[in-house]
């Protein structure tokens, strides 16, 4: 382009011609595209097993679809209003400003929400990703920073109430999905009436009967369930559980108290894993504050969502901590993690539940499975793939709550 002409175009002497040249020909022009508004969200309870899941769908004047799943807190009638009163708060704003509707759900709250609130927010928030993503044509870990990794381990829960039945139920999940890594309760059946000495012996017995019924070549980790109250009584286990050489030992304490959490984790020769419990980044900084925990197991259904879920795990990684996300609920909040794991450098490995069977796998359409002991990482747009709505209707939900425990002498005890 001659010089004369160049500047005939707008060209500037400021500049190197060819740098002119250069942006002119080939920046991209952004050219927008219609805003999105939302239009309606609705909750779905859908009764699964023991228990119900809490779908969220946000529908758009675009005609996208976005799904997201809430944490199932027993109350969830409570979850469904909520999720109905958030609603009428963001009916007419566009979906893809996912910070600021994260921030008009919690700063308009007034109060610091609990696990309703917290469990209605994460789930419209991961309808909002979905429809991000469709928007833009692109999964949604492409919108997160993109791909670290190529596929997503997973962990799944043995079970037998004895060390001959764990033993078994380990042996035969290594064998059915080629795990690496499985985790299991330390405690005995009936543990709440047991005196402490009989359940650290049984979690000994335990531990010992699953790493010699798996070898050495799968990570064991054992989840205490925050029954334990007294932090010796949550070390004693810890030492009956160290010949295993477990990958970490999960909420060996209650969550209230970070300091006594510290103290043990500071004691402790095995990892400590803990954060299902709390929400958002302000609860995580806290713990990671103390150097209470390892890793840490922040539960994207009701933590606060995807974005709340990046921070936290930001968080753990300036701290030298990684994260294991808590995922007991459905087939949905597993694809959510998996896009998060995708994107998180810091991630350590996944909480699962096989989609492969009923009622599981009739709830969404094309599921992922495991193959090997890893997900895939989907590549459509979203989530990668859709509820299967019309199979709500065959499993309605069931009134829910957790169960009770009580110890020998009548007095409640942790579940």
């Amino acid at each position: 382009m001659k010089r004369r002409d160049f500047l005939a175009q707008g060209g500037s002497l400021g500049l190197p011609l060819y740098a002119q040249t250069m942006a002119q020909t080939t920046a991209p022009r952004y050219t927008g595209k219609p805003a999105l508004k939302i239009t309606d969200i609705q909750p779905f309870l859908v009764g699964v097993g023991g228990r119900n899941l809490c779908f969220v769908k946000v529908l758009t004047d675009g005609g996208i679809t976005g799904w997201g799943e809430a944490y199932s807190v027993g109350p969830d009638e409570a979850t469904v209003a909520t999720i109905r009163d958030f609603k009428s708060w963001l009916t007419g704003k566009d979906p893809r400003n996912v910070e600021y509707l994260w921030a008009t759900m919690y700063n308009f709250t007034r109060f610091p929400g609990g696990a309703v609130i917290n469990a209605a927010l994460s789930g419209i928030e991961h309808a909002l990703w979905d429809i991000s993503g469709k928007a833009a044509g692109l999964p949604v870990h492409m919108l997160l920073g993109g791909k670290c990794r190529e596929k997503i381990r997973v962990y799944q829960s043995a079970g037998g109430r004895t060390p001959a039945e764990l033993a078994e139920s380990a042996k035969r999940l290594v064998a059915k999905y080629g795990y690496t890594a499985l985790k299991m309760s330390p405690n005995p059946p009936g543990f709440h009436t047991l005196p402490a000495n009989a359940v650290t012996r049984a979690a000994g017995q335990r531990a010992e009967a699953a790493r010699n019924a798996v070898g050495e070549g799968v990570d064991l980790a054992f989840d205490a369930h925050a029954t334990i109250f007294e932090p010796i009584r949550a070390f004693q286990m810890a030492e009956a559980l160290k010949p295993a050489r477990p990958l970490f030992l999960e909420e060996p304490l209650r969550m209230e108290n970070v300091d006594a959490l510290a103290a043990l984790k500071h004691k402790l020769e095995i990892p400590l894993a803990t954060g299902e419990c709390l929400y958002t980044k302000y609860e995580f900084r806290e713990i990671l504050e103390r150097q209470a925990a390892d890793i840490v197991q922040p539960d994207i259904c009701i933590a606060g969502g995807v974005m709340e879920q990046k921070k936290i795990a930001a968080m753990a990684e300036a701290h030298y901590v990684v994260v294991a996300p808590h995922n007991p609920m459905g087939p949905l909040a597993t694809m959510v993690n998996v896009h998060f794991a995708a994107s998180t450098p810091n991630f350590l490995i996944l909480e699962y539940h096989p989609d492969d069977t009923a009622p599981r796998k009739d709830l969404i359409k094309d599921p992922i499975l495991v193959k090997d002991g890893y997900l895939p990482i989907p590549d459509k747009p979203g989530w990668g793939y859709e509820i299967n709505e019309e199979a709500f209707k065959h499993y309605p939900p069931k009134p829910w709550r957790r169960g009770f425990a009580f110890r020998a002498d009548g007095s409640p005890s942790y579940i």
